[in-house]
Order: C-alpha cells, then structure tokens, then sequence
C-alpha cells in the first residue's frame, strides 16, 4: 500500500504565540489551545467582535464531547443539546460547525460533517 497523502502543516502566530495548523487550518497541538486562541482565531473564521455566549455554549459542548467520545458530534445532536437550530448554528459560524466551531473549539478536522 502506498500512501500519497501529505499532511502540510503550517504555523500561524496570534498575540506572539505560535500555533502549528494543517493545510485546512484546523490546530495541531490541541494542548496550547485556550480561550484566546479562540477569540484571535475567530476573525479568521468570520466572525466578527468577540465571541457571545452562544459561541462559547457550542465551543465548550465541542470540546467536552470531543474529550468525552474523541470525535466531534453529528449536527442533529449538537443542535438538539444545545436547544439551537441549523440556521442559528450557521449565524453563529459562517464557515460552518464542522469548520468554524470546531476549528475554534481546538478540535482536528472532523471525519465527515458534523
């Protein structure tokens, strides 16, 4: 069998921290992820201002799930804890769940759409 996949990896530097990303941008290194890194990297995700506490409801329920079942939830489970519908959820991050929060949440890149 051979591979032929390469993994790229890049560095992006927020308030003097460097970060290592894939090629998709998703956090490498979840142990330096922190409530910063979020705030900073949300521009880069389309939101602008700070983060609401609707933000942080979804990023937070990511980041125990993920912890929890060690991959993100499907967006029908999300939406349904969390007592939010699609279109909000899509307010919320304009890049998506799958992108967005969980990008935000320091989370790898999902194995299919959340």
């Amino acid at each position: 069998m051979q591979w032929k996949e390469v993994l790229s990896i890049s560095t992006i530097e927020f308030a003097g921290k460097k970060y290592e990303v894939d090629e998709d941008g998703y956090l490498q290194e979840p142990d330096k992820w922190s409530e910063e890194f979020a705030e900073l990297y949300a521009k880069e995700e389309g939101i602008e201002g700070v983060l609401t506490e609707e933000h942080w409801k979804i990023i937070r329920y990511l980041r125990a799930y993920f912890q929890q079942f060690g991959m993100a939830p499907i967006i029908r489970k999300l939406c349904k804890d969390n007592g939010i519908n699609k279109q909000k959820l899509d307010e919320l991050f304009p890049t998506g769940p799958a992108k967005g929060a969980c990008k935000l949440a320091g989370l790898s890149k999902p194995a299919g759409c959340i």
